[in-house]
């Protein structure tokens, strides 16, 4: 399939109630509203097209753009083309779903989750703190830098109540990320997650919620699947 033929089935999937509710969140022209289910209708029929992707992104469609990172061939993407995703991704499911999720997946995720938690842009610092907390829920703990998500957690316990909005969401999934995913910290984020307590989020007016790390945390314990890895961090 050629990007203007996707564009075309994609609009064929477009829902005004969708679209409305993307638009509370952050979305803007031009897109579609399509809802993710469908989207993974065309993922289906396309499969892997790495060329496809990055036309896809290109066209400034969030629709285009969210299906590109479903698309995407995590071997073949370049930290050049990443960087490029995560300057563009305009709002929240882009910068903290679709960009960290392929950037996670591929051989530049902990590298670029660390340069973009750097960053004074909101939008890149969550994309930043998202990539790192799928990178831990993929990479087996024996190949992560178990020292250094120590020390993000003792820097988002200093920082996540003065941080930007968005970043702040972020910076609350990655205490819950490392306590699920990095079994010899979960304890440490446990903790982490009681100091800092209740994290402010304006969520455009939605009826979403900021989860309690701790309550999130205990109940993976319940399900006895702490530090279980994830296959893929796209969904």
């Amino acid at each position: 399939m050629t990007a203007d033929e996707v564009l075309k089935e994609l609009k064929g999937y477009g829902n005004e109630g969708t679209k409305n509710i993307f638009i509370k969140h952050g979305a803007r022209e031009p897109f579609y509203g399509v809802k993710v289910q469908d989207l993974k209708k065309i993922q289906k029929k396309v499969k892997v097209d790495h060329n496809l992707s990055l036309d896809l992104y290109a066209t400034g469609n969030s629709d285009a753009m969210y299906l590109a990172g479903l698309i995407a061939d995590e071997k073949a993407i370049s930290k050049d083309d990443l960087n490029k995703w995560a300057d563009e991704a305009y709002w929240y499911m882009l910068s903290e779903y679709t960009v960290p999720w392929i950037a996670a997946e591929s051989h530049h995720g902990y590298e670029l989750g660390l340069e973009w938690i750097a960053s004074s842009e909101e939008r890149i610092a969550s994309a930043g703190w998202s990539t790192l907390s799928s990178y831990a829920s993929l990479t087996p703990d024996e190949d992560l830098d178990v020292a250094n998500y120590d020390v993000l957690l003792n820097r988002i316990e200093k920082t996540i109540h003065e941080a930007p909005n968005r970043v702040r969401f972020t910076m609350n999934g990655f205490v819950i990320a490392v306590g699920c995913y990095i079994q010899e910290l979960t304890e440490k984020a446990t903790e982490v997650g009681k100091k800092i307590g209740k994290v402010s989020v304006d969520m455009g007016g939605t009826a979403c919620k900021v989860p309690l790390a701790p309550d999130y945390i205990k109940k993976v314990i319940d399900r006895g699947t702490i530090g279980k890895k994830r296959k893929s961090a796209r969904c």
